[in-house]
Formats: C-alpha cells, sequence, structure tokens
C-alpha cells in the first residue's frame, strides 16, 4: 500500500510537469489564431474603406464626366447657332448687295434711256434748225425753170432724177432708246436683237460701247454665263473709255463667282476696285468680297530669301 502511494507521489509530478508544458504550445496557437483573424479584419476594414474610396472617387469622376458632358454639349448648341447667324447675315449681306446692284443696274439702264431720249431730241432740234435755215435761204432758180414754178423744167436729153436711197436703219439715238425700252420690259429676244443692229449699222458710235455692254446683260439675265462673259470683255477691250466698262467688270466677276469659278471672280472684282476705286461699281465690289469672307486687297506673298 505504502509502495503504491510512493508510486502515485512519484508519477504526479511528471504528469503535473507534462499537462504544464503542454499549455505553452495550445496557447502560442491560440495566439496565432487571434493574431490572424486580426489581421484578416485589418484587411477586410482596409478592402472595405478602398471600396468606399473607388465609389466616392467614381461618383466624383461621374459628376465631372457629366459636366464636361453638358459643357461640350452647350459649346456645340452655341457654335451651331453661331454658324446659322453667320450664315444667315451672310446670306442677308449677299441679297442686299444682289438688290443694291440691281437697283444701281436699273437706275443706270433709266439714266441710259434718258440720254437716248435727249440724243434724239437734240438731232430732231438740228433738224429742225437745218429746215428753218433752208426755209430761210432764197435759192435761184435753175436754169431751164418752168415759168411760174420752182420746179426746173425736165430736159430731154436727162433722164429721170436719181432717187434717194432708203435708210437701212433708223436713226442710233431711236434704235437704242427702242432697244432700251424691250430690255427693261424683259423682252430680252427683241432687246438683244436691236442692240445687234446697233453695232453692225454704228460700230464706232458712242452707243455701240453700251449695246455691246446689255448684250452681256442679256445673257446674263438669262442664265448664259459664258456668253455675258465674252460680251463684257469685248466691251472692256475694244470701247475704252466707254462709262459701262467699270459695270462691264463688276458683272463679269459676279458671272464668273455664278460659274464656280470663285478665284478667277475675286480677281476681276479686286482689278475693279483697283482700276476704279471711287465709282459705285467699286463699292458694290467691296460689299460682295465682304460678303465672300475674302479680303480685298491680297496678302502680299512672301519674297524668297536670298541665297
Amino acid at each position: 500500500m505504502k509502495k503504491t502511494r510512493l508510486q502515485v507521489l512519484r508519477i504526479a509530478p511528471i504528469a503535473a510537469m507534462a499537462i504544464f508544458l503542454s499549455f505553452p504550445s495550445a496557447f502560442a496557437a491560440s495566439k496565432d489564431m487571434i493574431q490572424l483573424q486580426t489581421q484578416v479584419q485589418a484587411l477586410q476594414d482596409s478592402l472595405q474603406q478602398m471600396q468606399r474610396a473607388n465609389a466616392e472617387s467614381m461618383g466624383v469622376l461621374q459628376h465631372l464626366v457629366e459636366q464636361t458632358a453638358d459643357s461640350v454639349n452647350k459649346m456645340s448648341s452655341t457654335m451651331e447657332s453661331l454658324s446659322q447667324t453667320v450664315k444667315a447675315q451672310s446670306d442677308a449681306t449677299s441679297t442686299k448687295v444682289d438688290g443694291v446692284s440691281g437697283q444701281v443696274q436699273t437706275l443706270n439702264d433709266s439714266v441710259d434711256e434718258l440720254k437716248a431720249r435727249v440724243a434724239t431730241l437734240n438731232k430732231a432740234i438740228q433738224d429742225l434748225q437745218s429746215q428753218s435755215q433752208n426755209l430761210s435761204t432764197p435759192q435761184a432758180a435753175p436754169t431751164g425753170a418752168a415759168p411760174g414754178s420752182g420746179m426746173p423744167a425736165p430736159s430731154p436729153s436727162t433722164g429721170p432724177a436719181p432717187q434717194a436711197a432708203a435708210p437701212q436703219a433708223p436713226p442710233v439715238g431711236d434704235l437704242y432708246q427702242s432697244a432700251l425700252r424691250d430690255y427693261n420690259s424683259a423682252r430680252y429676244d427683241v432687246a438683244g436683237s436691236e442692240f445687234t443692229d446697233l453695232l453692225h449699222y454704228y460700230p464706232q458710235d458712242d452707243l455701240a460701247g453700251n449695246a455691246q455692254f446689255y448684250l452681256g446683260e442679256i445673257a446674263y439675265r438669262q442664265g448664259n454665263y459664258q456668253a455675258a462673259i465674252k460680251a463684257y470683255d469685248s466691251t472692256v477691250e475694244q470701247y475704252s473709255g466707254n462709262p459701262k466698262i467699270p459695270a462691264a467688270q463688276l458683272r463679269k466677276g459676279e458671272a464668273l463667282i455664278a460659274l464656280n469659278q470663285r478665284d478667277a471672280g475675286v480677281r476681276e472684282l479686286r482689278s475693279l476696285i483697283q482700276r476704279y476705286p471711287q465709282t459705285p461699281e467699286a463699292q458694290q465690289a467691296r460689299s460682295r468680297l465682304n460678303a465672300l469672307g475674302v479680303r480685298i486687297n491680297p496678302t502680299p506673298k512672301p519674297s524668297a530669301s536670298r541665297q
């Protein structure tokens, strides 16, 4: 019995020691788990913070994108409105220029018609003066005149008196006035024929240049721009000093632009402004160039540098 107690007393310390030695490893394992759980929790918290930060950043970014899109839309709308305004102003300016050009041309036509009437009246007055002088000057009776008559007696040896040649065309003033009247009445075929007759019968008359110009005007109004340009060129080249030359250059420039020959038309309008700067046609040319968005004076090209 005593022996058994002794054995128990000997074993008990050993068992207690074994149990005590096993506690640190269990405690260490529990501590590692706690640290691991703490780290996992910390990672989860960091992840949640990152998600919240990303969500906030995406919200701010989306708001900025929406603001930028609104600004772009407003700018696009403003640009479109400005473009429409500029186009409307350009169209209005072009329409005003065309209207003013037509009014000026109508005034020129009326002035030409008045000039033609004045020329016709002057000629009629000169004819009346000539007839009056002939009537007031006594003429000697020719030899062989029949007694009591103012006519010479017929001679058996001479034939009948030659008849005066019938005029081939009416006086230039009457012909021009008639042609201009038909032109203003939009009877272009008749007016063209009359202006052509004037050029044929009176090629050296001062009104011939005007007739050539109006042939170009008839072609222009009928949409035959090539024929109009040819007639305007003839006016400028063949009738130097004619008052219709500035108008011919203006209309030629407009005809070239109508044919989509913009550069040539711009050169013609600039030439008009340079040659006749104080004329109403030059002012119309300036307005036309402004409506086209073109500089009145061309930009000089830079000279090549000397080597």
